[in-house]
């Protein structure tokens, strides 16, 4: 099998060009992104750079201060939007797609169709986002919420949890999205019962750091004992699987589940089998953070499981030169068995960008040994997130979030290096810095090499830090796989490194009739090297 090569990419900031982004800006002065603005120039690029699957992030009608009322879509109360456009985690409409999205708003699914059948043309796979865990506040579509019981806290096969009280919209939510203050919203919002809050918050006064434009799902699990409720099964199973089976039917290769450890497993165990037995090829990837959990969560038949707590906090600490390339072994013995089911990253909607000044400055480079190295390392997929490639920084205050080191996910914006690779809706590097250009072919290199390499679950990675100890102090890390050394070189220093390739190096890979010897390469600074040995 080819390695599974990602790239994620929000729709709504993709296609934008706008120069003149507004801060809290509405979609009529700051634009936004569409559907078809992800043209043949775009999938071609994409391709190029060595994607084999399109993670379309932003896809699912959610919470948003557009309205849109004229096409039967009811408003939102922005006193409980984050950000002008509206988290798209924050879903209204399991079975549609954001209007945002589609230049003829009465069309936007028929525009989502012709945007996955160009993505399947173009030899790629597509996954969207699953949101299992919650909805937004005002989630209006008929399957949820609308038969329970609403005088209790829990009852199985309630659709939500209800709180006995008056729901409080926290202090200060309607100035951090861009409103100003109350006046600029249509009357207080009114929610009695409070429903429980998406970040299991189970009080009717959630703060502001609390996903409060959310409310949790109710998969029979009674909060107050953990008790689990699922025979006969409750509702919510079934109308979730209504769902993911909607998404299936219309081409959609695969879903990454947001925040999968709030849900249940006994449910992914339910879903994934009956969903497969329709669709057999569907894959399904895990946003998960509780490593306890992951091998369940696997057994449950999630294909891939986030590696944010092991690799990407590893790597991190490299490239910010708080760890020595040790931490890498570290990372990977901690998934010891599971590493090709492991997803890694530097970027995603969630995290940093690297070239933030909260996380490496314009030092691109440094994040390039990293990737190279999560790339290489084992079998399993490998992310990149829309504009990493080419140095995207995310500086300034956008919105919502502020000036955090992350692409707004809450607002309409543009960013300077997207609009020059857009360059007309041409996505060529005409308008790129060389610097830019340089940087986007080291990663398309890399994913080449890994590639080249493919799936292989074998076992044939080997750590060969345990006998090359010297190379700590270089800050290098070494590694083999199949027949080739890897070097990868984690200091702003060119480096000459030599590699021991011992008797049980030589054992592990059959190769008992060759003798014990060292390596010498050279490998330049931020950079790696391999080399065929076997």
């Amino acid at each position: 099998m080819s390695k599974m090569i990602i790239y994620q990419l929000l729709v709504r900031t993709f296609g934008n060009a706008n120069p003149n982004c507004r801060l809290n800006g509405d979609i009529y002065e700051n634009g936004c992104g569409k559907f078809n603005d992800i043209n043949d120039n775009a999938l071609n690029a994409i391709h190029d750079l060595g994607a084999t699957d399109l993670w379309l992030t932003g896809i699912l009608q959610h919470a948003t201060t557009t309205g849109y009322t004229a096409f039967g879509i009811p408003n939102d109360s922005p006193l409980i939007v984050k950000g002008r456009a509206g988290s798209p985690y924050a879903v209204k409409n399991y079975f549609d797609v954001d209007p945002d999205l589609a230049e003829n708003v009465s069309n936007r699914m028929s525009e989502f169709e012709e945007l996955v059948a160009r993505i399947h043309r173009h030899d790629m796979d597509v996954i969207i986002d699953f949101v299992p865990n919650h909805l937004a506040r005002q989630y209006y579509e008929e399957h949820f919420g609308t038969t329970d019981l609403k005088t209790v806290l829990f009852e199985k096969n309630n659709n939500f949890y209800y709180i006995q009280e008056s729901f409080k919209v926290p202090e200060g939510a309607y100035i951090r999205s861009g409103i100003g203050d109350k006046s600029g919203a249509t009357g207080d919002y009114v929610e009695f019962p409070a429903k429980a809050t998406g970040n299991d918050c189970f009080t009717a006064t959630p703060g502001i750091d609390d996903w409060y434009d959310t409310i949790k799902l109710n998969y029979g699990i009674d909060f107050r004992n953990g008790e689990k409720h699922f025979s006969p099964r409750p509702r919510t199973w079934d109308k979730m699987y209504e769902a993911l089976d909607f998404w299936a039917a219309k081409g959609v290769d695969g879903f990454r589940c947001d925040m999968s450890e709030m849900v249940p497993e006994e449910f992914w165990c339910w879903v994934i089998k009956k969903l497969r037995a329709k669709y057999k090829d569907i894959r399904f990837i895990a946003e998960i953070y509780n490593c306890s959990l992951y091998r369940a969560y696997l057994d449950a038949g999630f294909d891939y499981l986030y590696d944010k707590v092991g690799m990407y906090d590893a790597m991190r600490s490299i490239i910010e030169k708080r760890s020595g390339v040790g931490v890498i072994t570290q990372a990977w013995q901690s998934t010891e068995g599971i590493n090709d089911k492991m997803l890694r990253f530097l970027e995603n909607h969630d995290e940093q960008r690297i070239c933030s000044r909260h996380f490496a400055g314009d030092n691109a480079e440094a994040a390039i040994p990293s990737f190279a190295a999560e790339a290489l390392m084992h079998g399993g997929p490998v992310l990149v997130y829309n504009g990493q490639e080419f140095r995207e920084a995310s500086n300034g205050e956008m919105g919502f979030s502020g000036d955090d080191g992350r692409s707004t996910i809450f607002d309409y914006w543009s960013f300077d290096k997207q609009r020059r690779w857009i360059n007309g809706g041409l996505f060529n590097d005409t308008e790129l810095s060389d610097k830019e250009v340089a940087t986007r072919n080291k990663y398309r290199e890399i994913i080449r090499v890994a590639k080249e390499e493919g799936d292989d679950s074998t076992g044939n990675f080997y750590d060969l830090m345990w006998v090359n100890e010297r190379l700590y102090s270089q800050r290098c890390y070494a590694f083999i796989r199949g027949h080739l050394l890897y070097i990868c070189n984690f200091d702003g220093a060119d480096k000459v490194v030599k590699v021991n390739i011992t008797q049980h190096i030589l054992d592990y890979f059959g190769q008992k009739e060759k003798q014990e010897r060292t390596i010498e390469l050279h490998v330049p600074a931020y950079g790696w090297k391999r080399e065929k040995i076997f």
